[in-house]
């Protein structure tokens, strides 16, 4: 008898050697149901085959479904190689085994997406904000102020300029750190109020100009203290990098990305 788990697998005729690919033995091994002689041959392929190993320990653990497919006797174990077995797996258990262990893999992809997801969120310069999902607060942003990696890299940089826009009332500061290929550039920005779609922009000495990095701001804004909005009150971090050598760097603006100057900075 054969065993195969490519598509939903099942049972067919089996002969002294197994049938098509020898991997497809796992789960008549698992399930005991193949005899001594292919059972010690498919365990020498064992020994050398790192994907049957794997699979085979995601089969160990399904004991108790096993058994109770099975129809096994209760108290007594699930059948083992070279047992003589009281009643044989019916043809749909090697399916049912296939789907419990597919359902399984599917369970640990989702899990490892939600970390990924959680990942990427604290890689956003800025606040996390997370929607309640109960509680009396119908649902509005509860903030937890988490430093990103613009806002960790922004406390360690030495070499800062800042400057506040008379008109706008915009507070910038700008770090520069030195790289092989030009010029770390990490911003700080206060005061300021959405929506908008910005961009920091690095003006050479020579005229020419760079974006260093572009973002949004919403509505509610960011650093603005006396703000009801929570996550308003906290800076925007913000970093990208210009081609430009420190000292080629003539000042920093920033701007609407329909050209509305927020506040230069000097460099």
């Amino acid at each position: 008898m054969t065993f195969g788990h490519g598509g939903h697998g099942g049972f067919g005729d089996y002969g002294e050697q197994p049938s098509g690919d020898v991997h497809e033995t796992v789960g008549a091994y698992a399930l005991g149901v193949l005899d001594d002689a292919e059972a010690t041959a498919f365990e020498a392929h064992l020994a050398g085959c790192e994907r049957c190993a794997r699979q085979l320990e995601e089969f160990a653990g399904m004991g108790p479904m096993l058994a109770a497919l099975a129809d096994v006797p209760p108290g007594r174990a699930t059948p083992v190689v070279g047992e003589s077995l009281a009643a044989r797996p019916s043809p749909r258990l090697a399916e049912t085994l296939v789907d419990e262990v597919a359902r399984k893999r599917a369970r640990r992809r989702r899990r490892g997406l939600y970390l990924v997801a959680a990942a990427a969120a604290l890689i956003v310069g800025g606040p996390l904000t997370v929607l309640a999902a109960t509680g009396d607060d119908g649902g509005k942003p509860v903030t937890a102020h988490a430093a990103g990696p613009a806002e960790d890299a922004f406390h360690h940089i030495t070499d800062k300029v800042e400057a506040t826009d008379a008109t706008t009332n915009v507070s910038a500061t700008v770090g520069m750190e030195k790289k092989a290929w030009g010029t770390h550039t990490v911003l700080e920005l206060k005061n300021v109020k959405g929506p908008l779609k910005c961009s920091l922009v690095a003006v050479g000495k020579n005229g020419e100009r760079e974006t260093v990095t572009t973002w949004a701001v919403p509505k509610w804004g960011y650093g603005i203290t006396s703000s009801a909005h929570e996550s308003a009150r906290y800076p925007l971090y913000v970093h990208g990098g210009a081609a430009f050598t420190r000292d080629q760097i003539d000042h920093f603006e920033v701007e609407t990305l329909d050209g509305k100057r927020l506040v230069e900075v000097n460099a």
